[in-house]
């Protein structure tokens, strides 16, 4: 099973009460938020804008590899690792939009919506496009980590 989850390192900001959060695995995701609260939820838009762009280029998501002390594993909203999982997963299957488009039972244009980093897409639509794809989306739960 694959989790978007990236170690973050968060610091006090120059402003009382702020914090900096970055990625040393993903160095483009850099963010800040008013409190660890703030910060975390900051955190995870940053984390997931900065994977989708990788995928829009073409490029590969970086492996999450960075440890150590402070560190807090920060994981994209479900609706981005959906999203990033359809993306990942239609570039390794060699398929044509037309063909996952007769698969789900869609229209070309919805698949290219589907497809597209910045297009929003439900949860359904995205499970249909796993499944076509062979694979599925699995939902889970853990318990969250203090920053």
């Amino acid at each position: 099973m694959k989790a978007y989850a990236y170690p973050a390192l968060f610091e006090p900001g120059d402003r009382r009460g702020t914090v900096v959060i970055t990625f040393p695995d993903v160095p483009e995701a850099i963010s800040q938020g008013r409190g660890e609260v703030d910060g975390h939820a900051m955190a995870e838009e940053a984390l997931g804008l900065a994977l989708l762009a990788y995928l829009q280029r073409g490029a590969p998501l970086p492996k999450p590899r960075a440890k150590g002390r402070g560190l807090v594993d920060v994981t994209v909203a479900p609706e981005v690792a959906a999203k990033l999982a359809v993306l990942e997963s239609f570039a390794q299957a060699g398929m044509t939009k037309s063909e996952l488009a007769r698969r789900i039972g869609k229209d070309e244009k919805e698949v290219r919506r589907i497809l597209d980093p910045k297009h929003p897409t439900k949860l359904p639509a995205l499970a249909a496009a796993l499944r076509a794809l062979g694979k599925r989306l699995v939902v889970g739960v853990t318990e969250a980590e203090a920053a």
